[in-house]
């Protein structure tokens, strides 16, 4: 208990330090805008302290117990170059370290060109090797020459220097020490601060930390390892991470798969691997439009898929003839209208889940009741018996949008051909401005759908039949009734105390009448 104490002070301790680092900072600097500079040396110091302390720990295992590579020269460093890229898959000059350059920072006439340089030299480091796709343009966003740091070169430089102070004094603890994930809550405290206060343009691409526990758990429901989690839409990766932390560092066994379509974010999602201590080898994330040009048909299939897609968004659709016959499309018959591709996500998905395996989807609620093209995919899903469970979720729990989002469960091993309906809309608290589920309220969805549970007003268990005969509207509304909360009157009773007020109303009549009366007759 008190080592969860001192962890959650620290954690305060580290979030008041990024607030302050990013309100000292901002400046003319929009804050969606201004992350990518303090999570770019957040990384930067990251992967500079990680190399640092792998090579020392092998020379200090080696009885060398003095060593310090940041203290080495250059020259005396490149003999380890070749070793270092292909075991680490970077190579940082320790004259190029984050201590190193913070160092000379405040001296440094031409900072930003030595921050541009470093950057530079640590993605060419990469070029050629297995590393290559995980480092280049990792540093894209963090443009040192921007007029947003300043109208000038001295104004700029004077702002970066305040940056890797502001970084440096963070206590991230020893990066060998992984008890407290310093770096990755870092990374996903300033994501969601600044998603919130970003509106959609930030929120699009930041899943809060509760939906995403509750995904990762409807996903892993019975398991204690899986052999790869994917996300088709997967933003800044933290809904792909949540599986390493909830099931532990070793239960992914063959690691980390994503497709982002904005470069930023893909940028910002293979940062947070790296942070979240996922090696270079045991994660692909590629850039590209997932439904036009999937990246991981090698990879596929997977046994988790959590994903949180871009909600009815435009696509080709129906205008490329080829995407009818793509194996993920073509067994609906119909492609997902071209106003709407939620349900092109939803087919992407299943088809690249495995038999053994579960995907939790964030959908739209629109998805679950329109005719046409969506109608026909949904027939498809529940005629195969794809759909596992539907969860209607509170309003506002994402950042910049106000929806009551559900999620769609699917799995292709069911176990019966019933469809779990779960009404959590009211499963959540109001904090600020937005609602979030707790602990319970997730251990309460996640009990219910793992044993597959009726409750009155909260949960229904649909056979096939009624689906079909619900003209296969998948709304949550339509299984699981209401609760009544209005006050219930006894009509009996009212009439009762009606009948009293009455005569009680014509007692006082008959005393007022006869207190009238005496005094009349006393005049």
């Amino acid at each position: 208990m008190a080592t969860d104490t001192k962890k959650e002070r620290e954690r305060e301790e580290l979030h008041r330090a990024i607030w302050a680092i990013a309100d000292d900072l901002r400046g003319a600097v929009d804050g969606w805008d201004f992350k990518n500079y303090v999570l770019g040396t957040m990384f930067y110091r990251y992967i500079s302290e990680n190399l640092t302390a792998y090579v020392n720990e092998g020379e200090i295992e080696a009885g060398n117990t003095n060593f310090d590579y940041a203290k080495l020269t250059d020259k005396e460093a490149e003999e380890a170059r070749d070793g270092l890229v292909q075991e680490k898959g970077f190579f940082i000059l320790p004259s190029e370290l984050f201590c190193n350059v913070r160092a000379r920072a405040a001296v440094d006439e031409n900072l930003n060109e030595t921050l541009e340089k470093v950057f530079h030299n640590i993605e060419e480091s990469a070029k050629g090797s297995q590393s290559e796709n995980s480092f280049a343009g990792l540093f894209d966003d963090f443009d040192v020459n921007s007029n947003k740091l300043g109208s000038t070169v001295a104004k700029r430089n004077e702002r970066l220097a305040k940056l890797l102070d502001g970084i440096a004094a963070m206590n991230l603890g020893e990066v060998k020490d992984h008890s407290i994930d310093a770096f990755g809550d870092a990374y996903e405290y300033l994501m969601s601060m600044y998603a919130s206060n970003a509106g959609k343009s930030g929120g699009e691409f930041f899943t809060p930390s509760d939906v995403s526990v509750l995904l990762t758990r409807l996903g892993t429901v019975g398991k204690t390892e899986i052999n790869k989690v994917y996300d088709p839409a997967c933003g800044s990766g933290s809904l792909l991470l949540k599986a390493e932390e909830i099931l532990g560092q070793d239960a992914i066994r063959n690691g980390f798969y994503g497709q982002e379509i904005n470069i930023t974010t893909y940028n910002l999602c293979r940062i947070n691997m790296f942070l979240h201590d996922i090696e270079f080898d045991k994660f692909d994330i590629e850039c590209e439009d997932t439904l036009i040009n999937p990246q991981h048909w090698d990879d596929e299939p997977f046994e988790l898929i959590v994903s949180n897609p871009p909600y009815s968004i435009k696509w080709v659709g129906d205008d490329n003839p080829l995407l009818i016959n793509d194996p993920r499309f073509s067994p609906a018959g119909v492609l997902a209208p071209k106003s709407k591709a939620d349900m092109a996500f939803i087919m992407h998905s299943l088809s690249w889940l495995a038999s053994n395996g579960t995907a939790a989807i964030v959908c739209f609620p629109g998805i679950m009741y329109r005719g046409g093209a969506e109608k026909k995919i949904r027939k498809y899903l529940i005629d195969n018996n794809y759909v596992d469970c539907i969860i209607q979720l509170p309003s506002n729990l994402f950042f910049g949008t106000s929806i009551a989002t559900c999620i769609m469960v699917m799995k292709k091993n069911k176990n019966d051909n019933k469809t779990l309906f779960i009404d959590a809309s009211n499963e959540c608290v109001k904090v600020t401005n937005n609602n979030k589920l707790t602990p319970e309220n997730i251990d309460r969805i996640v009990d219910v759908f793992a044993k597959r549970e009726e409750v009155a007003y909260f949960s229904h268990l649909a056979n096939y039949d009624e689906v079909v005969q619900n003209d296969y509207n998948l709304s949550v509304s339509t299984y699981v009734e209401a609760e009544d909360t209005r006050e219930k009157v006894d009509i009996v009773k009212l009439n009762a105390e009606i009948e009293e007020i009455v005569m009680h109303e014509d007692e006082l009549r008959e005393a007022i009448r006869n207190v009238v009366e005496e005094i009349e007759a006393g005049v």
